[in-house]
């Protein structure tokens, strides 16, 4: 079971992180743009994605790093990129061990029980909510925002290829 939640991990990594290198050779002023309807500008977005993927991780195994804990925010692209890795690496070591999807726990500081595995469906499901909004800006701005579908993770790591005759 952990080998397709992993799977499932590995490409959120990866379509955040395929989002932030590209969003490396736009101008500060399309960074700080936004549209009605989304979370915020771009910086801001890649935040709160990075933040809460971040505080999920530590709702189900109990450690994070400090800039977690202590919710540092960041609006920087490279500092973001940087701690996009260090959790990619924490979410390989969580589904390294066994996950008992029905663990209850207590989040908002105890007032609301929930089962891990709906902590777990959560994390990839918010992240490419906030992904979307951020392709929502750039398509705004005229600007074509890439690929980070499943399809595209699995053709560009590997996992698919054409058959040819």
């Amino acid at each position: 079971m952990n080998d397709t939640l992993l799977e499932i991990f590995r490409h959120n990594a990866w379509a955040t992180k395929r989002l932030l290198e590209f969003c490396r050779e736009l101008p500060e002023s399309a960074l700080t743009s936004t549209v009605p309807g989304t979370y915020g500008n771009i910086l801001a977005t890649f935040d709160h994605v990075v933040g809460s993927d971040g505080g999920y991780l530590r709702s189900l195994s109990g450690s994070t790093p400090e800039w977690v804990t202590d919710r540092i925010e960041a609006s920087d692209l490279n500092v973001l990129d940087g701690r996009a890795d260090e959790l990619a690496t924490l979410w390989e070591k969580f589904f390294a061990g066994p996950v008992d999807a029905g663990r209850v726990l207590l989040l908002d500081k105890g007032t609301y029980e929930v089962n891990a595995g709906i902590v777990i469906a959560q994390a990839p499901h918010h992240a490419s909510i906030h992904r979307e909004q951020i392709c929502a800006i750039l398509t705004s701005m005229g600007i074509e925002p890439p690929d980070i579908q499943p399809w595209g993770f699995a053709d560009e790591t590997g996992r698919s290829r054409w058959i040819t005759d």
